[in-house]
């Protein structure tokens, strides 16, 4: 079973990634061939500075490996060390209806929010679809609210081997990640670079401190019930086991217990799950050629599962001389 996902290196990791994505991710890479791609071509559509964009993937490539993604047991490489995939995002953008693109989530969102748009966001999803069919995958891990992505991404696929009469691509499956549905940021919304309401796994404890004793609360006194679907004990119950949710519940909904005390809590908790995660990256950090060397033997070990593809993919619309 081939298993393929990536995330954007539009920003540094916090605990919305981890427990969305990066920790399923890391358990998947057991349960098939896991090829996982650090999206630097897509961040090309908010970061425009060149070092931050490869400050950015060596960030991102650290905290994978650092939650135990394993490049022995897993496939781990930087998206634009493989530019074959840009070709295969003009393959298909040239059967890819303009409708489709226009029914994009991340468009539509756009459009609304009254914020400008360039092809790169319009076109966004082709090259994702260039992203997940290059290796012919069987599944791709996603969130529910990522559905569509793939969905599109198989639409692309079905209508290219219908217009060239060749059956070149495979329709993956999604592998709809659970137990995670949308981590919340500190504000109440998603949590989301975008919004500047993360959390950063690996930040200093200070830092840690700072962001989580700001997570928004209502003035409800000490001694009255609370409501447990808030964004605090959201957030706190990441880090919960069910006996443990169920008794600090209860302690809120009596009355008696301090939101500062459940803040107090979910940072101990914070670094006691990322402590000995946050030891391992220092190390990494001590040694930036070894992540480099990890992102080029992973592309290379990418590039000769993605070549029978895009060649196939050629030979069917009539690019290149006849093989």
């Amino acid at each position: 079973m081939r298993i393929l996902s990536g995330i954007t290196s539009s920003g540094e990791c916090h605990i919305g990634n981890y427990f969305g994505a990066m920790r399923q991710h890391v358990r998947l890479q057991g349960e098939g061939e896991a090829i996982y791609f650090i999206a630097d071509y897509h961040s090309m559509t908010v970061v425009r500075d060149a070092a931050e964009r490869r400050r950015l993937v060596r960030e991102v490539a650290l905290d994978y490996l650092a939650c135990g993604l394993d490049p022995a047991r897993a496939i781990l490489y930087r998206q634009s060390d493989l530019p074959e995939v840009c070709e295969l995002t003009w393959i298909l953008g040239s059967v890819t209806p303009m409708g489709l693109l226009e029914r994009s989530h991340a468009y539509k969102d756009k459009v609304a929010q009254g914020l400008p748009v360039d092809h790169g966001l319009f076109a966004y999803p082709v090259l994702m679809a260039a992203d997940i069919l290059i290796y012919g995958s069987d599944i791709v891990p996603v969130g529910q609210d990522q559905k569509q992505h793939l969905e599109m991404a198989r639409d692309m696929a079905q209508r290219f081997n219908h217009v060239y009469g060749v059956e070149v691509f495979r329709l993956p499956e999604p592998h709809i990640l659970e137990g995670v549905a949308v981590v919340p940021g500190t504000d109440g919304r998603k949590m989301s670079k975008s919004y500047d309401n993360t959390i950063r796994m690996f930040w200093p404890q200070k830092q840690l401190r700072k962001a989580i004793m700001g997570i928004v609360t209502d003035s409800t006194p000490v001694e009255s019930p609370k409501k447990t679907d808030t964004t605090l004990f959201q957030l706190w119950s990441l880090f919960a086991t069910p006996d443990e949710r169920e008794e600090m519940f209860e302690r809120a909904r009596a009355g008696g217990l301090g939101y500062g005390e459940v803040k107090k809590d979910l940072l101990a908790r914070l670094l006691d799950t990322f402590g000995p995660m946050r030891a391992r990256r220092e190390e990494l950090a001590k040694r930036p050629d070894d992540t480099e060397d990890v992102l080029a033997d992973g592309a290379r070990r990418a590039r000769a599962l993605g070549a029978p593809v895009v060649a196939a993919a050629r030979e069917a619309a009539g690019l290149g001389p006849a093989r």
